[in-house]
């Protein structure tokens, strides 16, 4: 289709008027027009009206890499699956990588492997720390050196968004922890069955349940924080809150006090952690636990999927959808050498 400037001008100044190489009675809108003289009663589509609301946008969550990033390599293949998708930017929950280690070098190395993985987006990418992303005092040190504050916040297009550091402090970790993970990242390429019954067995001891029924916790320098950031931001249409372990599992003092700071105002919580998709609705405010990216599965179930959250914000407030890694390709189709990626187990 051709297209005809003419330049007019008129008192107010110069103006550009174009106009579409259409034939004449062509109908014209700001970024859509037809013939009307071929279309001039019905039309073959349901309305002009688009969805195009300036004041929407779009972001991504993505959940947990790591806690036994499986040998397919399913968060270098979302990576690839995100841009297909374009959001304006990316947002995880934690765990980029396995961490668990008191050696810095080892843990620059892992973040450096992380950060050239993030670095195939087309668009930005914002951090929030995970246990096995600052498991210790030396870990996160890495983190500061790196990446600053293990919590912050920014605004976008009227919308506050929050990362919380659920690790304040790291909880104690279990006996021998790097070492495990090394195993079993080590078995799941020689002997998935033995990994399986290795995740399953550490899953199970008892230390590892009693740390997971510890409360989270945040300190009084993140309480204080966080009530100025909500402070200098009362009016935004809507608030995000993103931290790693679901605290709202097992509220603590200080999780209800976050809480009761975000009484009143319209917000939606995102944990991960959990490696297991799951919903709540508390009074009347979302709660959702993203699924893995990449990470060991933990339970069996519907939850158990390698996902991303696809949201787009309105002035009615966030539209969410999930959407299944196995279920996202580009326009090739599906490359069966990558199968174990897409659809590495289950539902």
């Amino acid at each position: 289709m051709s297209i005809r400037c003419l330049q007019l001008t008129i008192s107010a100044g110069l103006s550009a008027l174009c106009v579409l190489g259409l034939a004449a009675g062509a109908a014209v809108g700001a970024d859509f027009s037809y013939d009307q003289n071929a279309l001039p009663n019905a039309k073959p589509w349901t309305s002009d009206a688009f969805n195009d609301d300036p004041s929407h946008f779009q972001f991504l969550i993505v959940g947990d890499r790591t806690g036994g990033a499986n040998v397919e390599g399913t968060f270098r293949l979302a990576i690839d699956q995100i841009n297909l998708l374009q959001p304006e930017f990316v947002i995880n929950v934690g765990d980029l990588i396995e961490g668990y280690s008191d050696d810095k070098a080892k843990l620059n190395a892992e973040w450096d492997e992380s950060d050239k993985m993030l670095s195939g987006l087309d668009m930005p990418f914002f951090r929030t720390p995970g246990n096995h992303d600052i498991a210790n005092t030396t870990a996160q040190a890495v983190w500061r050196e790196r990446y600053g504050s293990t919590y912050y916040a920014f605004v976008y297009e009227d919308t506050l968004f929050i990362v919380l550091d659920s690790e304040d402090p790291p909880r104690p970790s279990p006996k021998d922890m790097e070492e495990k993970i090394e195993t079993y990242n080590r078995l799941q390429t020689e002997d998935p069955e033995a990994a399986k019954k290795m995740l399953a067995e550490f899953m199970s001891d008892d230390s590892v349940v009693a740390g997971l029924a510890v409360p989270v916790e945040f300190q009084d320098d993140q309480m204080a924080f966080l009530k100025n950031a909500l402070e200098q931001n009362p009016d935004v249409r809507w608030t995000f809150v993103f931290l790693h372990e679901p605290a709202w599992e097992k509220p603590s003092k200080s999780f209800e006090a976050v809480q009761a700071l975000l009484k009143g105002r319209k917000h939606t919580f995102f944990g991960g952690h959990l490696h297991y998709y799951d919903y709540d609705l508390i009074d009347g405010t979302e709660y959702i636990t993203m699924g893995p990216a990449g990470a060991s599965f933990h339970e069996e179930g519907p939850g158990n999927v390698d996902h991303v959250t696809w949201v787009t914000m309105t002035d009615d407030g966030p539209q969410i959808a999930n959407i299944a890694l196995k279920g996202l390709f580009d326009r090739k189709g599906l490359d069966p050498s990558l199968f174990g990626a897409y659809d590495r187990k289950g539902h």
